[in-house]
């Protein structure tokens, strides 16, 4: 059974500098993304209930052009297709993987 992370778009203080805001699991986890000028997206930022907040190092890892695009695609709809954007993030942290806390990751199942 797949989980339900019931992912939306959000917004955060200017305290807390990223170009995109998603967050899941009735915002137990908020995740950070940041936007090159080519349109590729980068993790920056994820925090989680009971763990804090993690920032990755930069230089950011931008991912490729083909995974940008799906990601923009996908939150600039009105309606996310929650499976779709889950696969995505799930990609997106697992290339940013070593940076971000293991625990925290197993225990809201953002890895597979």
């Amino acid at each position: 059974m797949k989980k339900d992370f019931g992912f939306f778009k959000t917004t955060m203080p200017a305290s807390r500098k990223a170009d995109i805001y998603l967050g899941c699991l009735d915002g137990a986890v908020f995740i950070d993304f940041n936007l090159s000028q080519k349109g590729q997206i980068a993790l920056c930022r994820i925090s989680f209930d009971n763990y804090g907040c993690c920032n990755l190092p930069k230089p950011y890892h931008f991912v490729s052009a083909e995974l940008s695009k799906q990601f923009l695609e996908e939150i600039a709809k009105d309606t996310l297709d929650q499976e779709k954007l889950a696969s995505l993030v799930k990609e997106i942290i697992q290339i940013n993987h070593p940076h971000i806390w293991e625990d925290a990751l197993a225990q809201y199942q953002l890895v597979d």
